[in-house]
């Protein structure tokens, strides 16, 4: 790329016979807002994502969805952050990259510093009249490793501080990169290569940590969860992050075939059943609202008969296999106990919930 100049968004719409696939390019002092799209066609049309081809994702990964989807979502010039993980390792194999925006990679633990280093320096560049942008927006894309344990400390201390970028988490529910190791975000009775399951133990023994509600308890103007499944309700999310006064948080469910053991068909199914059980719901929170249910889980709230039981997420999923036998039938009613009372809690909360 040495040399060659490509132009592209937001020129729109995608002419005939053009690459679907181009750097994004934005004209110093060109203001643009670019609007959200959800029609199908039109979107084909006017967007090209983020991310390029040719990464070394596997096969049936959610994550190369979820970031495809947000970067629908983008309003303009945007700077990209990753954490160490699947993601980074997978889309910049050294000398090539696979990222369409600007974009840094750091150290598994330090994501959330790094993009309030980039906040600063933007808010600073505005103040002394050297950014040729009305805004420029900062993302940061992290694992479960990367957010909910090894880099925790850097989220909680932006949140803490107010910095203006939007984090989402693309959750796969262990250490995928390294080996599928469990974390603090692996759900209980999970089989990982440090929870094994044997006639000793059934799994990983400790809960998954309410990460998004964590993120409530700071406070902060934007905190929801998504899935890809349910790709309309997670842009919608995505464009809200961004646009709000101060750090955002979105938690979104990202199927992993390899650690999950289930077929890479299935990706999206088996996100869909996570909300389908409210194993997952879906649902987001201001300072000023609360709680609100969206898309498939306010349609639950409304038709309760629709929930369906914690098997049918369980029995996509070989790290759950060991769960379906009949002597651990008391392990699967636990599970569902849980759920059952997780969603009765978010129902109580959740002010658009019917009463």
């Amino acid at each position: 790329m040495v040399g060659v100049v490509v132009k592209t968004l937001p020129e729109f719409p995608v002419k005939k016979g053009e690459p679907a696939y181009k750097l994004w390019l934005f004209e110093p002092g060109q203001k643009v807002e670019m609007p959200l799209v959800f029609n199908l066609r039109q979107l084909a049309e006017t967007r090209r994502p983020a991310l390029l081809p040719g990464h070394r994702l596997c096969a049936g990964c959610a994550a190369p969805i979820v970031v495809k989807l947000a970067s629908f979502a983008f309003r303009g010039p945007t700077i990209v952050v990753t954490a160490t993980g699947c993601l980074e390792v997978s889309t910049t194999i050294f000398p090539y990259t696979s990222w369409a925006v600007p974009w840094i990679h750091n150290a598994f633990e330090n994501a959330a510093a790094t993009a309030s280093g980039i906040v600063a320096a933007v808010e600073a560049m505005k103040k002394t009249g050297r950014l040729p942008y009305e805004h420029v927006d900062v993302v940061v894309f992290a694992g479960d490793g990367g957010t909910f344990d090894i880099g925790f400390q850097a989220l909680s201390g932006a949140a803490e501080r107010g910095h203006d970028f939007l984090y989402i988490l693309y959750d796969n529910e262990a250490y995928m990169n390294t080996g599928i190791q469990r974390s603090g975000g692996t759900p209980k009775y999970a089989w990982t290569t440090t929870s094994p399951v044997g006639s000793v133990l059934p799994g990983k023994m400790e809960n998954k940590k309410p990460i998004a509600e964590i993120m409530v308890a700071h406070r902060i103007p934007y905190v929801a969860t998504a899935t890809p499944a349910h790709w309309m309700d997670f842009m919608k999310k995505v464009r809200k992050g961004i646009e709000v006064k101060g750090p955002a948080f979105i938690h979104a469910l990202s199927s992993c075939d390899r650690g999950w053991r289930h077929d890479t068909a299935l990706t999206l199914e088996v996100t869909r059943r996570a909300v389908d059980t409210c194993y997952f719901p879906l649902w987001e929170w201001t300072p000023e609202t609360g709680y609100l249910l969206t898309d498939r889980s306010l349609a639950i709230a409304r038709n309760p008969k629709l929930k369906q039981p914690i098997e049918k997420y369980l029995e996509l999923q070989g790290r759950f296999r060991h769960l379906l036998k009949p002597e651990n039938k008391h392990l699967v009613k636990e599970l569902q106990e849980l759920v059952d009372a997780a969603w009765e809690e978010l129902l109580r909360k959740a002010s658009n919930a019917p009463r």
